[in-house]
């Protein structure tokens, strides 16, 4: 899919609805393929990235854009992810909003019993409000997330 042909399924959609959606869900943002061919993948993922924030302005919809993170994560010892984790591109860093990151350190360190059960929501970026981690009950039975007992949100500026 090319930032394009988003671009005219999401308008399409807005008319067929009445003008207004309500969300767009982007799965993921490395499987679009730019409008040029021949650029080096960084500049092609700016480019979608730079079309997704217009297109989000234009139609006044949230856009969810999911993204993969490079392998960097792993080659360190802390491997909760960064905003320079963003694969392929620091455009995605630089044009969002908002930017929540996932870590389960069990999933990392699976014999440690000390944080199983667990997940942290990284909010690396947020324009309008703080940035934090949220830590929420990971139940992997269902693929389901819970909020734990106050206290759970540790803003970033302590």
């Amino acid at each position: 899919l090319s930032p394009a042909n988003l671009r005219a399924r999401a308008r399409r959609l807005a008319r067929q609805y009445g003008g207004k959606l309500g969300l767009l869900v982007i799965d993921y943002i490395q499987l679009m393929s730019g409008n040029r061919q021949g650029e080096n993948r960084a500049t092609e993922v700016s480019e979608i990235s730079r079309s997704i924030k217009s297109l989000a302005k234009e139609l006044q919809v949230p856009i969810v854009a999911l993204s993969q993170l490079s392998r960097k994560v792993e080659e360190r010892n802390d491997k909760r992810p960064m905003m320079s984790d963003l694969r392929e591109s620091g455009a995605i860093e630089q044009d969002a909003d908002v930017i929540l990151m996932m870590y389960r350190d069990e999933y990392y360190n699976k014999e440690s019993q000390d944080n199983k059960g667990m997940a942290e929501v990284i909010i690396g970026k947020q324009r309008n409000g703080p940035t934090g981690t949220v830590r929420l009950a990971f139940l992997g039975e269902y693929t389901r997330f819970e909020n734990l007992a106050s206290g759970g949100f540790q803003d970033a500026r302590d």
